[in-house]
């Protein structure tokens, strides 16, 4: 019989389901990131026993293992220096006029809507081991970040 007239399975036709990427580097995590990765996962686990569709289940299994591995990875960052911005400091800086305050925390509590960056953000990056009263270099500028405040 020719190929032609054989008939595929819908499956041959869909795209493949990748693992959701784990960020490269250390998972370090505040200890209110390592809280929510632990709910989340406790979420995960519960959605998955209770849904019927297979489809479904399967989607919440590729979440849930992205979400286990991440708390099995997960490291609480060692707290900074008194003064010292780190992961979990709370830091005002003033570049160009403008004030701007966020938090540094580890990828999985990062929301720069909520002033939350990411320790790799680069706005976060920049001013990491910085004391209040400091200059940093931000975007090719050597001193385009004044660190105000770091709490």
């Amino acid at each position: 019989m020719s190929v032609a007239f054989r008939r595929e399975s819908d499956d041959e036709h869909k795209e493949p389901e990748f693992e959701l990427p784990i960020p490269v580097g250390p998972n370090l995590v505040t200890e209110r990131g390592l809280a929510l990765i632990e709910a989340k996962v406790a979420e995960l686990k519960g959605a998955v026993a209770a849904e019927i569709d297979e489809a479904a289940r399967k989607k919440l299994e590729r979440t849930l293992r992205y979400w286990s591995t991440q708390h099995a990875t997960a490291r609480i960052a060692d707290r900074p220096e008194a003064g010292e911005a780190g992961i979990g400091s709370l830091v005002t800086v003033r570049r160009a006029g403008r004030t701007q305050r966020f938090r540094i925390v580890g990828h999985d509590e990062a929301d720069p809507a909520s002033a939350l960056l990411a320790f790799t953000a680069p706005l976060a990056r920049a001013v990491m081991g910085a004391m209040a009263g400091e200059r940093v270099a931000f975007g090719g500028s050597a001193d385009a970040l004044e660190v105000v405040e770091v709490a």
